[in-house]
């Protein structure tokens, strides 16, 4: 379970990084319905595949602040890709950047375990 995971994870990353791209050099291909529906599912698959992991992992039971940790980077993550992908102006590449903190930021927490910033 860990590695499809990580596979999910590695897409979430590829399909957001490559929609940005898109919105700056090809903005006509988001009008594509699969361009719009792939990220849903690759995010679908990642969410049930994390709580899989939690389960199976045993990790509810005990300290497990790390988890909640991830899950408010994860809404982080989201409302800053939102802005990233609808915005036009200079804050665009300001909610990209911190898009790309909070998604390291969940790397670094499903990693380490802690939900300390250091």
């Amino acid at each position: 379970m860990k590695h499809l995971h990580l596979l999910f994870v590695a897409l979430a990353l590829i399909s957001f990084l490559g929609r940005v791209a898109l919105t700056r050099f090809r903005p006509e291909l988001m009008q594509l319905k699969w361009i719009n529906i792939a990220p849903h599912i690759i995010s679908t698959l990642l969410l049930l595949s994390g709580i899989l992991l939690t389960v199976e992992g045993g990790w509810l039971a005990g300290d497990y602040t790390w988890i909640e940790a991830k899950v408010i980077a994860l809404f982080g993550f989201i409302g800053l890709g939102i802005m990233t992908l609808k915005r036009t102006d200079n804050k665009k590449w300001i909610a990209f950047g911190g898009a790309l903190l909070c998604f390291a930021y969940i790397l670094k927490v499903a990693i380490t375990k802690n939900a300390s910033l250091f």
